[in-house]
């Protein structure tokens, strides 16, 4: 098999990663795998056999629009492929999702805790219309945050919401669905045509239940992910791989769903 892709990863500006990680790595209490370079991203990459990682950058306010994709175009190469990000209290959020498609990029990461916003706030509908029209991918952050307190902005009633207004909308959840909220997942999402992405979930689900939830979705709709630096991705790989699903499927999950994706756009 050609080299894996992970959907979900994490960098910064070298000038900017100490200092970020640090902040980060406070405010949640969980320790960094990587100093948060893309350096250290690429050798982790060449040591698990990843192909291809997506960095999603995450604006926490409206202002960092412009650096972001600044940063984003420095770093986009066959290996790296960087989501910039919008911020939803933006006046120009639906027209800066316009530049983010001229520019070239394949998708756009939002997160509705360090972004302040409820996923299914009628305010997010024309920006999530002009992602679709645009025909990018949104990685919507989903389920909770180990770094917030529990408030229901992201969970599986309102991430069905938005597919039932919008059901052509390129959407990839997080953390299989959403992040320890697992039971609504199976409940509101398990069996439909919604993407899911793996990271940050089988360090926390049991292997019966990450096995089960995995089975039973659409073969075509899961990716492999990692949320690195937050987690090791060879870790993850190790995880995904004690699962002991069919080998056609870890295929599609490893790799070819989420080209397939990438290639739609």
């Amino acid at each position: 098999m050609k080299g894996i892709i992970d959907f979900h990863t994490h960098a910064f500006p070298d000038t900017l990663a100490e200092k970020a990680i640090g902040l980060l790595e406070k405010e949640g209490g969980v320790p960094a795998k990587l100093d948060g370079r893309i350096s250290s991203l690429l050798s982790s990459m060449d040591r698990y056999n990843i192909e291809k990682s997506i960095v999603c950058s995450i604006a926490t306010k409206p202002s960092q629009f412009d650096s972001i994709l600044k940063w984003s175009e420095t770093i986009a190469t066959d290996r790296i492929i960087p989501f910039p990000s919008i911020h939803p209290d933006d006046p120009e959020a639906v027209e800066k999702v316009g530049i983010i498609k001229k520019q070239g990029f394949k998708g756009i990461k939002m997160h509705p805790y360090y972004q302040d916003f409820n996923i299914n706030d009628r305010k997010m509908f024309p920006v999530y219309q002009k992602i679709n029209d645009e025909g990018l991918i949104l990685v919507l952050h989903t389920g909770f945050d180990f770094a917030f307190e529990r408030i229901r902005k992201a969970d599986p009633e309102k991430i069905m919401e938005i597919k039932s207004a919008m059901p052509s909308l390129k959407l990839v959840t997080t953390h299989l669905g959403a992040w320890e909220d697992w039971d609504e997942v199976k409940r509101w999402m398990l069996g439909k045509e919604i993407y899911m992405e793996i990271s940050y979930s089988l360090e926390f689900l049991d292997k019966e239940e990450a096995r089960e939830i995995i089975m039973n979705h659409p073969e075509g709709y899961i990716f492999f992910g990692t949320d690195s630096p937050w987690t090791d991705q060879g870790k993850t790989l190790e995880l995904f791989k004690s699962l002991g699903l069919p080998s056609h499927l870890e295929k599609k999950i490893l790799r070819e769903n989420a080209l397939a994706l990438l290639s739609s756009v």
